[in-house]
């Protein structure tokens, strides 16, 4: 059952434009199994090309559970951007609890440079809707 989406959330910084938008795909409250998609679009809105070298992404739930994704690339791709272009990822996380919080970093490059930069991803919460009771329409 695929539910609506989430508003998207936006952060800006060095030019470097990030928009998330998680979309609960999947529920068992039964069992407290939760399906969570989440989309992301890199903008390169600077001047240089800029490479993803990778990201450090962290879920924390209400239960205090905690999950990482610390790695290099996407999928196994290293993406490049020219100025102007963009980068959408999509991916899932399947959690425990009907509420977490999303945050983190994106790694990147510029050209000709060795040092990496950590840009902020926008931080979001996956929220499961409270179910309205039929008796109360």
């Amino acid at each position: 059952m695929m539910f609506e989406e989430n508003e998207p959330v936006v952060a800006s910084s060095d030019d470097i434009v990030i928009t998330a938008c998680p979309t609960l795909v999947e529920e068992n409250r039964a069992t407290q199994e939760f399906l969570w998609g989440y989309y992301f679009c890199i903008e390169n809105n600077s001047s240089e090309r800029i490479q993803l070298v990778g990201k450090s992404w962290n879920i924390t739930d209400d239960k205090g559970n905690r999950f990482c994704d610390d790695s290099a690339g996407f999928k196994g791709e290293i993406p490049e951007l020219e100025p102007g272009e963009s980068f959408e990822f999509t991916s899932l996380a399947p959690l425990t609890s009907p509420h977490a919080v999303f945050y983190g970093s994106c790694r990147i490059r510029k050209e000709g440079r060795t040092e990496s930069k950590d840009i902020k991803i926008p931080t979001f919460t996956m929220s499961v809707p409270l179910r309205q009771s039929a008796c109360l329409n």
